[in-house]
């Protein structure tokens, strides 16, 4: 099973950066307005109105995405690439986590597996991190998210693009917008397959008690 997990998040992150198909990046890129929204506008005739993602934004057999607002599909996508990134985080953080020294456990990497881990890690360790979560969050509601006096709930900003929240400290955001749809989309590719792989290595962890590198024979 993680054989399968490593080897599909391994495929997908070289075809996710690979260039996307003609009917990728393609409509919702060639739909964008430079100027708007990194260069997004808002079609109603697509799905999720355009936003980059394809082809897994055609993918919706719940109906999440039919007949819905605006506001409701940028709120589905940045909770999507929200969740794609804590899944990426999470990917590396079992492997690392339980493969190499940390700073809970020492240069003893014979250690708790990873589903284990939170509860022995030290408050002072801890707490730190909440406050560096709570803080990030509290940094993109106020900057993508409508005041609950000032509207109705749950509102995103008509100028914030989902999951933009400025921070590009290597300046690896494209500036045209055919290039930030192919990026875009291999962040919710890889994110995808990630928050996949991170499930499996939890469910993997419960059945055999195992760390994931131990259960693959390292």
């Amino acid at each position: 099973m993680m054989n399968l997990a490593i080897l599909a998040t391994l495929a997908g992150s070289a075809a996710a950066f690979s260039p996307s198909a003609s009917t990728g990046a393609s409509s919702s890129a060639l739909r964008m307005a430079e100027n708007n929204l990194n260069g997004w506008s808002p079609d109603a005739a697509l799905p999720m109105y355009g936003l980059p993602g394809a082809p897994y934004s055609l993918f919706d057999p719940l109906g999440f995405g039919k007949n819905t607002s605006l506001s409701a599909a940028k709120r589905l996508r940045e909770a999507e690439v929200m969740h794609c990134r804590v899944g990426m985080m999470a990917f590396v953080g079992y492997l690392v986590g339980e493969s190499t020294p940390t700073i809970t456990y020492g240069t003893d990497i014979g250690h708790t597996i990873g589903n284990n881990q939170l509860a022995e890690v030290s408050p002072s360790v801890l707490l730190p991190l909440f406050l560096a979560i709570n803080f990030s969050e509290a940094i993109r509601a106020s900057r993508g998210w409508v005041e609950p006096g000032s509207g109705s709930l749950f509102t995103i900003r008509e100028t914030y693009y989902p999951g933009d929240i400025g921070f590009d400290p290597f300046g690896l955001k494209p500036t045209n917008a055919k290039d930030f749809a192919e990026m875009q989309e291999g962040e919710l590719n890889n994110g995808r397959l990630a928050m996949l792989a991170a499930a499996g290595f939890c469910a993997q962890e419960q059945v055999n008690g195992q760390g994931i590198l131990e259960s693959l024979g390292f």
